[in-house]
């Protein structure tokens, strides 16, 4: 088997001298270059499967060669070599589409690492990334459409895919958000290692450090043994963060400090773990709004958005509404263990002039509630029992009932806000992310209204 050949880019001779003998004991063949010009003329002559470049050069910067080689060889993975503490030139250089960077002083088991997980891409299937290859196809298979906003996000996943850059994915309530960031684990070199999710909203702050980091036995009340973290069990793979703007300021800054040290503090201990993790995150807030209202930290959104991934909502995709109902109505019906009814003219017509507030994931509730409903094979408009957005709002703005006699203003208003919560969730399937935004009002604020009225 042919050697892989590693092109090394650096202007001190001592570290190209470290890089090429600690890659001659991974069996790896080197070809070194002390600035851009002798870099871009070996890359001319030679064929590399890896570069390792310095990001200051006697004629330029490692940005530039980084583009340079996307231009030339998309298929070959580009690591940066940053001043420690540099993250502005990591993320800049991630962007402009560098597989990963590392940190001077040179760490050698990360450089180990990197150089392990970046040769792990085949050339062969990053070539046919975006080309109608097997990256496109299993995007294609997983996330349905025809439409051109759809066939954008799957071509995106699949040059995604090939790096190991934060991507932050976001979106709506149900658009697929989750299902985008497993395409860009499968897709990738991080594909035999573990995928997993984490909805940052469901885990209780006290125990959130515990939960991403570990702990040892002993170390709080309830701490009967060791236990690893969410980082831990990532290991080698992909920590997907979803619904993460609802993190706690504390555990953003710890959030933060693993993500840029590679390394987690199991609770009750002092000793660092060393982790290998791509971090993907989603949520369906706006981060930005956030930074700016000082819920979310500024350099944790800038660490995490090195990439933008938008998910389109179905609204946004009409077109791909039929196949999309068909696909899934023939899931439903084969896990109901019955017939796939077709749906018909008047019943597709009317899912595509219905808005869809929970998107995909509202799609699927419809289906199922219709196919519970319907008589023989065929799915109409009367079983989709579709309501509008001008009919909600309308419902939702009516004359209020007016008060019996000896009612309170409190129990008067309370009536009306049960009434109007009531109806959004009956008209948004119990969907309650999408009920809010019928409402007009928060996710939380909605949870809270539903215990205080006690509505379940």
């Amino acid at each position: 088997m042919t050697a892989k050949q590693i092109l090394i880019i650096d202007d001190e001779p001592d570290i190209r001298e470290l890089l090429e003998l600690t890659l001659g004991r991974m069996n790896l063949e080197t070809r070194a270059a002390a600035n851009l010009e002798e870099a871009r003329n070996l890359l001319a002559n030679y064929e590399f499967d890896l570069c390792l470049t310095d990001m200051r050069l006697p004629d330029g910067n490692g940005i530039d060669m980084v583009r340079h080689i996307q231009d030339i060889h998309p298929e070959m993975p580009v690591a940066v070599i940053t001043a420690y503490g540099n993250m502005e030139t990591a993320v800049t250089a991630l962007k402009a589409g560098a597989f990963d960077f590392i940190a001077k002083p040179v760490d050698l088991d990360d450089l180990r690492n990197i150089v392990r997980a970046a040769l792990r891409i085949s050339p062969a299937e990053s070539r046919n990334a975006g080309k109608g290859g097997p990256a496109t196809d299993l995007a294609s298979e997983r996330m349905l459409g025809r439409s051109q906003a759809i066939q954008q996000v799957r071509e995106m996943l699949a040059k995604l895919a090939r790096g190991q850059a934060p991507v932050y994915i976001s979106g709506d309530s149900g658009t697929g958000k989750e299902l985008a960031a497993r395409l860009i684990h499968d897709l990738g070199p991080r594909a035999s290692h573990p995928f997993v999710p984490v909805n940052c909203g469901a885990i209780p702050e006290q125990l959130m450090e515990s939960e991403f980091f570990g702990h040892k036995k002993g170390s709080f009340t309830g701490a009967v043994q060791d236990k690893a973290g969410l980082f831990q069990a990532a290991d080698g793979g992909t920590l997907f963060l979803d619904e993460v703007g609802d993190l706690p300021i504390p555990m953003q800054v710890k959030l933060l400090r693993a993500i840029q040290e590679k390394s987690v503090r199991p609770v009750g201990t002092q000793s660092e773990i060393r982790v290998d993790v791509r971090i993907l995150c989603a949520t369906h807030k706006d981060l930005m709004s956030l930074v700016e209202e000082g819920k979310f930290r500024q350099d944790l959104y800038y660490r995490l958005n090195v990439i933008e991934l938008k998910i389109p909502s179905l609204k946004q995709r009409a077109e791909d509404i039929p196949m999309l109902a068909e696909k899934l109505c023939s899931n439903l019906a084969n896990n109901m263990g019955i017939d796939t009814p077709s749906i018909s003219m008047d019943g597709i017509a009317a899912l595509q002039n219905y808005d869809f507030p929970g998107n995909v994931r509202e799609l699927e509730n419809i289906l199922e509630r219709a196919l519970t409903l319907c008589d023989g094979k065929e799915i109409t408009a009367s079983d989709l029992a579709l309501t509008t957005t001008a009919q909600i709002t309308h419902t939702q703005t009516r004359e209020p009932v007016p008060t019996s006699e000896g009612e309170s203003l409190d129990d008067y208003l309370q009536r009306i806000e049960r009434t109007a919560i009531e109806e959004a969730l009956s008209k948004t399937n119990q969907n309650k992310t999408a009920a809010a935004k019928l409402l007009g009002i928060t996710f939380r604020a909605l949870r809270y209204k539903l215990e205080k009225l006690g509505i379940d």
